[in-house]
């Protein structure tokens, strides 16, 4: 086993004084360097088999993370496993532990969980997203072999959110990592609902001064009274202590104690998004006779969120744009198994759009991922799997993820909202008073953040809506009703009526096949039946006219396209491929960035971007047509088999590009773009053939190419 994280105390003093009360003061505290808790990666040297552990399939070894669903939920509509599977694993702990406590932590399990040790039940969990501790230290045996069994199941249940796989595949299988938690056998709480023991409020955030409050709750195992010293100290960057709080607590045998620490930084730097993602370290300690016996640390970034209906969100009294992505978190071929790896080419991919904002949905996200978002500066909605139906079984399950949701999250400052549900309805009494009470919860756990539910009806006033503090309307104009004119008029409309409420563009966009290209494309994408082409040349027109009257019109206080990557959807099949939703901007594999993925970076973005669109309509059966170049660095020459063309006009935004009745030449024709600017030269190059041949042809590839690349 590796050392997961190294928790020595890095400052050397040395003792510890017992405080009568509270004492707050700054620079270093006065702690001794001895180790505390230990944390393990506990993902090696697993055996799996589908089915129940009696079943004939023999055990196969297998490291954590692992699914079973990798291939059969992404290329076989209505016909992948959703059952029980068994891990199982022998462990030997050092005789030396018997006295402390020991708990395995599991980050995700799809989509519910029952844990043995020694044949004997330890517990279990519902909801394959959010993480739950066990508590193992009395079904050891110590300095002996112990055997652990994990049982998940992924077959959809009325009572468990999500209650199928209709929108997007649960992926069955322990699928994001696991620890091995050692303690003393007074702690920080690590079973609050597998929280981190502690949580970090800020209140008055400015440049001038920060109040912070840390509330640290606290086990005692030891079967007598007892006190303990609490120390809570706040880092800089660099690690230097700027402030730190001593307290004595009381801890009895029974219940649970909490110890709270106040500070008051002053002329703080601002965790400001992507502009300077800042974050101070916030470390508690527990101490007995001199000695550290328990320490967790945790970010602190320093910031206010403050949505304005009709106009926008301001970070820290700055206006800062919501340039919005969603993420599903599954890839091709790996599911939603994924390494760190995985989720910083995600990042990456997203940062390079210029987006500022992502909706993680529609669950319970990586912890790793969370953290590097407070590290890159990402604003976060983070919600709970309550999507698509209503069964009335779910409600409990529903509360139970959601606490989880804020008490595992709840430091991250990068999220600003919790989302309560998606697309959710009948019966609507049922339904709004659950959401009531979703928001009720989230407001009594957090009480300093937003809360959103999302609607899929393009009516604000819709019976379901309005219970939570901001309303996202999911839309598709043009693709699932009306056409791509038909927003601008909705827009209009709703933000006259409705001008006083807070309002997201939760999701909008569009099939895109990158082998099903057109040269003309209409303004709507002959709705809702599967004889649709699903060509990237109309997902490029669709998200031009979008962000042309999202950007212009500030009643959507926030947006989101759906989706940054293509995705499973196990019960249907779009854009003509098994079991996919290809609204993504870029494909499955993470390869290929589609057209729209430009236009949103060179609308967003402050990187340079040069870009041809429609450069995969290779094949033309028109000898007139227009070209359009997205450039965030100045008018663009167009030059076409070396004549420069220079009929152009702008667009929908100031990097919108059109040139006009460009004539192509029978056979291979070059289109080149350059720009000139600061001594640098940019281009992009496409190469199209044109034949009157091609007219009725619309490049359509044949379907054996579409499955040589299944992850496109």
């Amino acid at each position: 086993m590796k050392n997961l994280f190294n928790y020595s105390i890095f400052l050397t003093i040395l003792s510890v004084f017992a405080l009568n009360s509270c004492d707050t003061r700054t620079g270093n505290p006065s702690v001794n360097t001895e180790e505390s808790r230990k944390k393990f990666f506990f993902n090696d040297d697993w055996e799996f088999k589908k089915g129940e552990k009696e079943a004939d399939a023999p055990w196969a070894k297998v490291a954590i993370p692992h699914t079973w669903n990798n291939v059969d939920m992404q290329t076989q509509r209505n016909d992948f496993y959703a059952g029980t599977a068994c891990y199982q694993k022998i462990y030997t702990p050092d005789a030396s532990l018997e006295g402390k406590r020991l708990f395995i932590r599991f980050e995700g399990v799809g989509a519910t969980a029952e844990v043995f040790v020694n044949d004997e039940f330890a517990g279990n969990h519902l909801g394959g997203y959010s993480a739950f501790t066990i508590e193992i230290t009395d079904l050891l045996k110590y300095g002996e072999k112990n055997h652990i069994l994990v049982k998940a199941d992924n077959s959809s249940r009325p009572d468990v959110i999500p209650v199928n796989h209709r929108l997007f595949g649960v992926y069955g299988g322990v699928y994001r990592p696991i620890e091995l938690i050692i303690t003393n056998k007074i702690n920080i709480s690590v079973n609050d609902y597998a929280s981190p023991g502690i949580y970090i409020r800020q209140k008055n955030v400015s440049a001038q001064s920060a109040d912070v409050h840390v509330k640290t709750k606290i086990d005692n195992r030891t079967g007598k009274s007892g006190k303990v010293g609490v120390n809570t100290t706040i880092y800089d960057m660099k690690g230097n202590a700027l402030l730190f709080n001593d307290c004595t607590v009381e801890v009895a045998p029974q219940g649970r104690q909490t110890a709270t620490a106040d500070f008051r930084i002053k002329n703080p730097r601002l965790w400001q998004g992507l502009e300077d993602p800042y974050l101070y370290k916030v470390i508690v300690r527990l101490i007995q006779d001199g000695k550290v016996i328990d320490e967790v640390a945790q970010p602190l970034g320093l910031r206010h969120f403050e949505l304005k209906a009709g106009d926008g969100m301001y970070l820290n009294g700055k206006k800062t744009p919501m340039f919005g992505v969603c993420r599903h978190q599954d890839w091709w071929q790996l599911g939603s198994a994924l390494t760190n790896e995985n989720h910083d080419t995600d990042l990456e991919i997203i940062k390079e759009i210029g987006a500022t904002t992502i909706r993680l949905a529609h669950y319970q996200q990586s912890e790793y991922f969370y953290s590097k978002c407070d590290s890159i500066g990402f604003m976060i909605w983070a919600e709970i799997p309550f999507v698509n139906r209503v069964s009335t079984q779910e409600a409990n399950n529903a509360r139970q993820q959601l606490t989880e949701l804020v008490r595992q999250n709840f430091n991250h400052p990068s999220i600003y909202v919790w989302g309560l549900h998606n697309e959710v309805y009948h019966p609507h009494n049922y339904t709004t008073d659950l959401t009531q009470s979703l928001n009720d919860l989230a407001k009594s756990e957090d009480p300093d953040r937003y809360t959103v539910q999302v609607s899929g009806y393009n009516k604000i006033d819709h019976p379901v809506n309005n219970n939570a503090d901001i309303q996202g309307i999911n839309q598709y104009f043009g693709w699932y009703n009306g056409t791509l004119d038909s927003m601008l008029p909705w827009v209009e409309r709703s933000e006259k009526q409705f001008a006083e409420y807070k309002i997201i563009f939760s999701e909008y966009g569009t099939e895109a096949n990158i082998y099903r290209q057109k040269e003309i494309v209409s303004n709507r994408g002959d709705c809702c039946g599967f004889d649709k082409d699903y060509n990237e040349s109309f997902a490029t027109r669709f998200h031009e006219e979008h962000w042309n009257v999202i950007s212009k019109h500030p009643f959507l206080i926030a947006s989101y396209i759906w989706n940054t990557f293509d995705f499973a959807t196990p019960t249907s099949s779009q854009g003509q491929v098994e079991s996919r939703n290809m609204k993504g901007l870029v494909t499955f594999d993470r390869k290929t960035k589609k057209d729209p993925f430009y236009w949103y970076k060179a609308n967003w973005s402050k990187e340079p971007v040069l870009y041809i669109t429609q450069r995969r309509v290779i094949d033309r059966g028109n000898e007139i047509t227009p070209i359009t170049v997205y450039s965030n660095i100045g008018e663009p020459k167009l030059f076409v088999n070396g004549t420069e063309i220079s009929t152009v006009t702008i667009g929908y935004t100031d990097i919108h590009y059109i040139f006009t009745d460009v004539k192509l030449t029978e056979g291979e024709n070059m289109v080149e773009v350059k720009v000139e600017k600061d001594g640098e030269t940019y281009q992009d190059k496409a190469i199209w053939n044109y034949s009157e041949t091609y007219k009725d042809l619309s490049n359509q590839a044949p379907e054996v190419r579409l499955k040589e690349h299944a992850g496109l």
